[in-house]
């Protein structure tokens, strides 16, 4: 944090500290704010002072926080939240289509004030984003939803469309929200596939509550488990065999290619796909490792298309018989006599 900032806009930075993380302590709001424990406490005094009561607690769960029914004034922003927040809009994946995030960033953008909001208002004019072809933005409506399932831990019924078009219906336990790579996945337990399953958000079409609850795993780690499951649970099969070891091809394998294991001299890579053509050009052709096809007969032929279509590639065009020239006219090597000279100007 700036040290050239006043008493008032620490304050103010501590109030939005406290709103934030109830509980916090007086040395964590040191250094959050980079001032002394004792000036910390000062700044949580001018809160005091304007009214705005701060409960203190001591203990192994004391800290400070706000009291209950406290209202807040209106949100502050510095100049780096304001010009962060209009970067992180524009860099996400689908804001140059988007007319509900344009839409809200503009407000957000107009409501700063002028010593703020200035940078951020010609960051918003002159930058332009570019359509990724490929976002997918869920419906926020049905996302709210699924976050309000997932915060109170309740069962609910989920309408999927498939990418192929077909539709069903599942009892789910939603876990968690996973965003990844610009994609929103719903992590849950499927009671109609009684497994772990990951379902794209934007196809979700609608929810209804089931009116039962559940209780996630202990220690769940949702984006590990995410990643573990991309590659499960799709249509074909796949078997990849590696002659280098784990730790030289592990670098080079995204989750969804499946689980990679030691295997004989080398390692192994297991796992299921629902489009073996794209897994054999996207994923298995940028590997810098020899590797064999061993299981998946869809893989195998799908590999074998890809070879077929590089090796024909760079085959060497077939020669067009021509009848040769006459002696006299031929002109490779030294043998010019009967062609004009011609003197390049």
């Amino acid at each position: 944090m700036p040290n050239d900032l006043s008493p008032t806009a620490r304050a103010l930075r501590a109030l939005e500290i406290l709103q934030a993380r109830p509980g916090t302590t007086a040395g964590e709001l040191a250094e959050r704010l980079d001032v002394t424990e004792r000036a910390a406490r000062r700044y949580v005094a001018i809160l005091r002072e304007a009214g705005i009561p701060v409960q203190s607690a001591r203990g192994p769960h004391g800290g400070y926080r706000l009291g209950r029914g406290t209202r807040l004034p209106p949100v502050h922003f510095t100049q780096p939240e304001a010009l962060g927040l209009v970067m992180a809009v524009l860099g996400g994946p689908s804001a140059a289509a988007d007319d509900l995030t344009c839409s809200a960033l503009d407000k957000v953008v107009n409501a700063l004030p002028e010593s703020v909001g200035r940078q951020a208002a010609l960051l918003r004019e002159y930058a332009a984003a570019a359509p990724d072809p490929y976002a997918a933005r869920p419906d926020p409506a049905v996302t709210g939803d699924l976050v309000d399932a997932v915060a109170t831990r309740r069962r609910v019924w989920v309408t999927y469309r498939s990418e192929a078009g077909n539709e069903w219906e599942a009892a789910v336990d939603p876990w968690s929200i996973v965003v990844r790579y610009g994609r929103w996945y719903l992590l849950c337990h499927s009671h109609r596939a009684d497994a772990v399953r990951t379902y794209r958000v934007d196809r979700v079409r609608a929810v209804r509550p089931t009116g039962q609850g559940f209780e996630p795993p202990e220690t769940l780690d949702p984006v590990a488990v995410l990643e573990e499951n991309l590659g499960l649970g799709w249509q074909y099969p796949t078997h990849v065999v590696f002659d280098a070891p784990v730790a030289d091809v592990a670098p080079w394998i995204q989750p969804p290619m499946g689980r990679l294991e030691p295997w004989r001299s080398g390692c192994a890579l297991r796992g299921t796909t629902r489009n073996p053509a794209m897994y054999a050009q996207e994923w298995l052709a940028r590997l810098p490792f020899a590797f064999r096809v061993e299981g998946g007969q869809e893989l195998r032929t799908a590999v074998a298309a890809l070879a077929a279509r590089l090796t024909a590639a760079v085959a060497e065009p077939a020669m067009s018989k021509s009848p040769m020239p006459p002696h006299g006219d031929a002109i490779d090597g030294d043998n010019r006599r009967d062609v004009p000279s011609r003197r390049i100007r």
